[in-house]
């Protein structure tokens, strides 16, 4: 989801990785703000970032450490606006979660992936279809939850959004349910109608929290609309959707300090399943090009057996990772979302992440070639990577019909993952991230 961002960050690291003067910092403060600014970043969050880079690292003396360290500590302050993170469930259930945005948002399909993304983690959630000024509205809710086995509660008798969410409450309470979540009407633009609704509709419902769908293909314009629903409505977090169809991407980096409110998910795809978690540190980690093993691993522990996820974890940490637990996992992470987002989260695999684009599990040609390519593996060959010297590469690349260049990219992408995870996934990862960080001089821990 990244990718123009850390190129960002990557091209102004070039700019001072051989060189420790005044000049060198300016070319690499220049660079960076040229493309943080063609990215679509607020020209004020831009002003503010450069100087607290700049200052930071002529603090800490000029050099390529200082200057990675003051990045990572100025984006991190950044994008830790205060409140909450991710889902926080209430003290007494149900959590009720109050979907607002403008029409053509993504909101109702933003509440469906909200659903299944607290399925997955085992609760039980009823949608309630309380927008009924969009026609196609509850019957795109009644596709989705269908198509999620998640129950939607809806009323066709009515057209009253809050005689709806009410009813809906109440089954909730005598349902048993954990989280209940309120698709509400949106409008093409914000107007005095469709906020009064709003506020009829937060009365009754009382939620927990509410959250405002924003289109990122919008750039700074949602960043305008979300400040208008926080001070008419009062929202608690953004959810910043369509976030794989954006070039740019810079309204993500701006958009919680500029609003003051934490930015909670990202849509990172077109299917549910595609919907991130936003916690600033490992959002910095995924920016500065050293992936998000713990995201990862929450993604995959959430859909596979909690012994297997441990049984992972451990051949990860002991360096056994191989071609045979690759192609098992394979068939696990078709239900976690897009490849290029599940890619994107493991260190050194950057390249391969832009590479792959987003595409169909089921039918990519790029997960075939990888399927054909271990296919044409002997069962050692899968479980010990090491055994693959030049002539057995050859006979894979014959075998599976692709040149033996790809295979040995493919190959050595494959260890320098397994490398690294295992090196972050001790107790000391973040020094051992930063012990590398100064080994491979600081920009070449990012993936180019």
């Amino acid at each position: 989801m990244f990718d123009i961002l850390t190129d960002s960050f990557t091209n102004a690291i070039k700019k001072i990785r051989f060189h420790d003067d005044d000049k060198a910092l300016t070319k690499a403060l220049d660079e960076l703000k040229k493309s943080l600014l063609k990215a679509d970043v607020n020209h004020k969050v831009v002003r503010d970032l450069i100087s607290k880079v700049q200052i930071e690292t002529k603090k800490n003396g000029i050099g390529k450490d200082q200057f990675l360290a003051a990045l990572r500590e100025a984006l991190y302050e950044l994008l830790e606006v205060g409140g909450n993170r991710g889902f926080i469930f209430a003290s007494t259930p149900p959590t009720v979660i109050l979907m607002t945005g403008l029409q053509g948002s993504g909101k109702t399909t933003t509440t469906g992936k909200l659903a299944l993304y607290l399925k997955n983690r085992h609760k039980k959630v009823l949608v309630v279809a309380a927008d009924l000024q969009r026609l196609a509205a509850v019957e795109q809710l009644r596709q989705i939850t269908s198509k999620i086995e998640v129950e939607l509660y809806e009323d066709e008798s009515t057209k009253n959004p809050v005689e709806v969410v009410s009813a809906a409450l109440n089954k909730a309470k005598s349902g048993l349910y954990d989280v209940v979540l309120v698709d509400t009407a949106g409008r093409l633009a914000i107007d005095e109608e469709l906020m009064n609704e709003l506020d009829l509709v937060k009365k009754v419902a009382n939620p927990n929290e509410i959250f405002y769908v924003a289109d990122s293909l919008t750039g700074q314009d949602a960043v305008k609309t979300a400040t208008t629903f926080k001070e008419k409505i009062g929202i608690d977090g953004v959810i910043l959707t369509k976030y794989d169809g954006d070039s740019k991407g810079g309204v993500a980096l701006g958009l919680s300090s500029q609003v003051q409110v934490p930015l909670r998910f990202i849509g990172s795809g077109e299917k549910l399943e595609d919907l991130e978690i936003f916690l600033p540190d490992r959002i910095v980690n995924r920016l500065m090009g050293f992936g998000d093993i713990e995201g990862l691993a929450e993604k995959t522990s959430s859909m596979i057996d909690e012994k297997q996820a441990k049984k992972l974890t451990s051949k990860i940490k002991k360096g056994n990772f191989n071609f045979n637990d690759f192609l098992e996992q394979m068939e696990s992470m078709k239900k976690m979302g897009s490849m290029k987002s599940l890619i994107g989260m493991i260190p050194g695999m950057g390249n391969m992440s832009k590479a792959l684009k987003d595409f169909d599990m089921e039918n990519s040609k790029e997960l075939k070639n990888i399927k054909a390519m271990v296919s044409s593996m002997t069962m050692k060959e899968r479980e010990d990577p090491e055994l693959l010297n030049n002539s057995r590469k050859q006979r894979i690349a014959a075998g599976c019909g692709l040149s033996q260049v790809e295979i040995n990219r493919m190959i050595k992408q494959f260890k320098n993952a397994g490398k690294m995870a295992k090196r972050f996934s001790g107790k000391n990862g973040m020094k051992d991230l930063q012990a590398m960080m100064g080994q491979m001089g600081g920009a070449g821990a990012i993936p180019r």
